[in-house]
């Protein structure tokens, strides 16, 4: 049986704060592991290595549990297109997560599986939702976010947000009343972005 709107929302705010706060504690402790590189004090470097590994099998531990759920129940009994979009873009996020910390064949696997989630909330959005959908608007926002971070294009990210924000613009009078505030701060998070 297929989440509610309210429900999924629940659930992706759930996952997004257990994810987030390890992402940031990934980025301190790099950021202080290239710091005591740099200063030659290798036994603080080990003792930082251990900690990020662990931080690393969390985060892989935590995407690989929502990207299960996904797989096996989320998006076999998806019915709106809304609701397709909304997963396919969470998929994508979950394999970007992981290629923002994999390395060599595993980054190149999750990157593959982050454009391939992406393309498969693309291909539903374009077709099925209005483009100033909170959904389709956020699902540009980090596909952009993806193209710059993870394959380094960043002609792409700005085409693609551009992209995304002149259509949202071109009809702004097919927002709703109720999504009005959501789709217009992701306008401006994607204008920031350029």
């Amino acid at each position: 049986e297929e989440l509610s709107v309210e429900e999924r929302n629940l659930l992706s705010v759930a996952y997004k704060n257990v994810i987030g706060a390890r992402r940031a504690s990934w980025r301190i402790v790099s950021s202080i592991e290239q710091k005591e590189e740099s200063r030659g004090n290798e036994d603080h470097v080990s003792t930082i290595k251990s900690y990020r590994s662990k931080i690393e099998s969390e985060l892989s531990n935590i995407c690989d549990g929502i990207l299960k759920l996904l797989d096996t129940k989320l998006i076999p009994s998806a019915s709106s297109a809304d609701s397709k979009v909304f997963y396919f873009k969470m998929k994508g996020d979950y394999h970007r997560y992981l290629a923002e910390f994999k390395t060599g064949s595993d980054r190149k696997d999750a990157a593959e599986s982050t454009l391939s989630a992406y393309k498969s909330a693309q291909d539903i959005a374009n077709a099925e939702l209005p483009p100033t959908h909170p959904i389709r608007l956020g699902l540009a926002l980090n596909f952009s976010v993806f193209y710059y971070e993870i394959l380094n294009s960043p002609d792409r990210a700005c085409n693609l947000a551009k992209q995304a924000f002149d259509e949202a613009i071109a009809e702004l009078d097919t927002l709703g009343e109720d999504s009005y505030k959501d789709s217009t701060l992701i306008m401006q998070l994607l204008r920031d972005n350029l």
